[in-house]
């Protein structure tokens, strides 16, 4: 335990936005908007404040603590506690989480204004907060547990927060089930840690699997010959599956996206969906004992990236094409760690934490400037209208395609080298993937780019009905406190004067607004571009600044562990790094290499098909019609889920009803039981009559037979 780094501060990151949390949330309605507002951004503040002086001394005196702050329980051995483990990994993480949850608290203040929920959305945001930092923070698999189920209880939130939208319910429900089966596969990896290893702290794990003759050596039974470390990793990666939305637990991500924009940003961009990626990089000791675990981590990452990203090229949602922009570099993170390059997997979470949060933001900000309406088709020529998010998303973009010098370049192009540096099974198919999603992510990240911000000005005729970022007012006109979810914002972040009258006027279809009357976007106010332009700044310096320490110094220490022997990838990256000369270096020698090339070409053709000759995307779609078809439809992913998995369980679920509920238990155990005792005393009954002489007659019979029954071994004898 170190000095220099004070257990009463530790405790006041996670407790700060919790408290912030409470206070909103149970006295939201007392405090008003302002101070709910106030006390959440103030206890975040504090929270990434501490964050950053805890990282600043992790990284000028080599702080570190690992203990114990309150132990619930022992049982049998197994210590049950809350208890912190600080180092290079966690303080970066800290400082993520607080730092995009700051910007996203700010945002909220403009673009959740009007919604009479507001309160209740700060209370939410704050609480997810605590629930990531509690995760990031812990130093034990039973905290770690507790701040991955938080998160997702308060992501269901969150997805689900205009609750009386049906579409964001079936969002977060799906959103729930499938978080549940990743987690099904988590918790079973942890009770196998705490059968095998008796213990539930991490360095008490790691030291009982990769001492000599650990548990590393055992073999899982069971009649196969698996060995217990493989089951154990690919048991927890299920669970980073689900809460990183790898395939196939990937469905529930571009759903998500019917809750409001902040929490795009704050779940998608740095927070939830990264908890798998963090998890695995922190279980670094084990999954460096097993080949094959890393091998299925690598493909399904694989699969990820690059399956994902042609997603994106047919999505007219502009906070969807994010979307699967954030599965697909999730998969690229994947790859990295599959590839045992753990540092590069963290380093691609930070830069696309800064960057994908930056587009996240800059998509409200146009949905407001829009009207919220959300289709980049009816979009075009924005950019003289909104020039600040106009340029920052260009920054954003950039930095996504991994433009040289960039935050994004030095982390993927890094994700890339590493794949050539692997002797891994599947490294083949993961060096196509991330190579090849380098063109898609260019291409469809550069048609929302050209869609939005150039071209005619088709906002004023719009040729696609508008799809809208928040409820219409039939489906939301009362929440809890008797209001409606969400009159529409000017660019100013105001409700219209007319969409007072939206609950009346029902010609005014959403939010007071008909999707063909012609609007001026304008510019969004401060509290909405400052977030922008604040997130822009690490999103274009911060791969360049951090790369050297993070990567090929000793940023994280002993934080993370591989195998530079059996896995040589992180020695190879560091060998070309300093043949290059550095981060300077690095990037002027992308110039000359595929990745840039086939990034500039999924540039150029973006312009070239919907801007300089709109005509070729047309007749591209009609073509590549079967392809679409496919692409629309997600892979089927969704029709299989609810055609044969969903249908296979209200199958079984009905057959348990009518079999098992109600004719086994209700029918033979319950009605059975009382049909036989029924039975019987209408047996009973019949000598049951009242009648004097009749038991009289009875008794005489008894005794008659009583006589009988002791006299019978006499008459045997005289018979003899």
């Amino acid at each position: 335990m170190s000095a220099n780094l004070s257990l009463t501060q530790l405790v006041a990151v996670p407790m700060a936005p919790l408290v912030g949390a409470i206070v909103a949330g149970l006295f939201g309605k007392q405090i008003g908007r302002a101070n709910a507002h106030r006390i959440t951004i103030l206890g975040v503040g504090i929270a990434f404040v501490l964050s950053f002086m805890t990282l600043l001394s992790v990284i000028n005196d080599g702080a570190h603590f690992s203990g114990t702050v309150y132990e619930w329980m022992n049982a049998g051995g197994l210590k049950m506690e809350v208890g912190f483990l600080i180092d290079g990994l966690t303080a970066m993480m800290m400082c993520v989480v607080t730092f995009v949850s700051l910007m996203v608290h700010i945002y909220t203040i403009g673009y959740m204004e009007e919604d009479p929920g507001y309160q209740r959305f700060f209370s939410y945001i704050s609480l997810f907060t605590f629930s990531m930092l509690m995760l990031v923070m812990s130093n034990n698999f039973l905290q770690l547990f507790f701040g991955w189920e938080a998160v997702g209880l308060v992501s269901y939130l969150l997805i689900g927060f205009w609750f009386k939208k049906k579409t964001a319910i079936f969002a977060n429900l799906k959103a729930f089930l499938v978080n549940r089966v990743g987690d099904f596969g988590f918790i079973l990896g942890i009770g196998l840690i705490a059968s095998y290893a008796h213990t539930l702290n991490y360095a008490e794990a790691f030291d009982a699997f990769t001492k000599a003759g650990g548990l590393a050596s055992l073999s899982f039974g069971m009649g196969t010959d698996w060995m217990l470390i493989t089951v154990v990793c690919i048991c927890l990666f299920i669970g980073a599956m689900g809460k990183s939305a790898q395939f196939p637990l990937h469905v529930w991500l571009p759903d998500s996206m019917e809750g409001p924009t902040p929490i795009s940003a704050l779940i998608h961009a740095a927070t939830m969906v990264t908890a798998g990626i963090f998890m695995v990089t922190r279980m670094s000791p084990l999954f460096e004992l097993s080949d094959t675990a890393l091998s299925f981590v690598m493909i399904i990452g694989s699969i990820t990236a690059l399956f994902m990203g042609f997603l994106g090229i047919i999505q007219n949602d502009i906070k969807r094409v994010v979307a699967y922009s954030t599965l697909s570099q999730l998969g690229y993170m994947t790859v990295a760690l599959g590839l045992s390059a753990y540092p590069v997997a963290v380093f691609h979470l930070m830069t696309h934490a800064f960057f994908k949060a930056l587009l996240f933001l800059a998509a409200g900000s146009v949905i407001i400037g829009m009207h919220h309406d959300q289709d980049i088709r009816n979009m075009g020529g924005l950019r003289k209208y909104m020039p600040i998010t106009y340029w920052t998303s260009l920054l954003g973009s950039l930095a996504l395609i991994g433009t040289p010098f960039f935050a994004g370049f030095y982390s993927k192009d890094s994700i890339i080298e590493a794949a050539s540096a692997s002797h891994l099974y599947g490294v083949g198919f993961a060096q196509l993937s991330v190579t090849a999603g380098v063109f898609v992510t260019a291409f469809y990240s550069f048609r929302m780019f050209f869609l939005v911000f150039h071209g005619p000005e088709r906002f004023r005729n719009k040729p696609f009905p508008a799809e809208h970022d928040e409820p219409t007012p039939e489906l939301e006109e009362d929440d809890e406190h008797g209001h409606g979810h969400g009159a529409a914002h000017d660019a100013h972040g105001h409700a219209p004067a007319h969409a007072a009258h939206a609950h009346d006027d029902h010609a005014h279809a959403d939010h007071g607004h008909d999707d063909h009357h012609d609007h001026e976007p304008h510019e969004t106010p401060w509290v909405v571009t400052l977030p922008l332009v604040l997130l822009a700044i690490p999103s274009v310096v911060i791969g360049g600044l951090g790369i050297k320490s993070m990567l090929y110094g000793t940023f994280f220490g002993n934080a993370i562990v591989y195998n530079s022997e059996k896995h040589p990838a992180m020695e190879e990256l560091a060998k070309e790094f300093n043949e290059h000369g550095g981060a300077l270096g690095m990037g002027l020698h992308a110039f000359a290499s595929v990745p840039f090339w086939l990034a500039l070409l999924g540039v150029v053709l973006a312009y070239i098909m919907y801007i300089v000759k709109p005509s070729l995307s047309e007749a591209a779609a009609k073509v590549f019609r079967p392809i679409t078809v496919v692409l629309e439809n997600k892979y089927y992913f969704d029709w299989f889920n609810e055609n044969v998995i969903a249908a296979g369980a209200r199958l079984l679920g009905r057959g348990l009803w009518k079999g098992g509920d109600q004719g086994l238990i209700d029918g033979l155990a319950v009605n059975g039981s009382a049909r036989l005792v029924g039975f019987v005393a209408g047996i009973v009954r019949l000598v049951q009559t009242g009648h004097l002489y009749w038991y009289a007659l009875v008794m005489i019979l008894g005794v008659f037979g009583l006589l009988t029954w002791q006299l019978l071994p006499y008459f045997q004898s005289i018979a003899h």
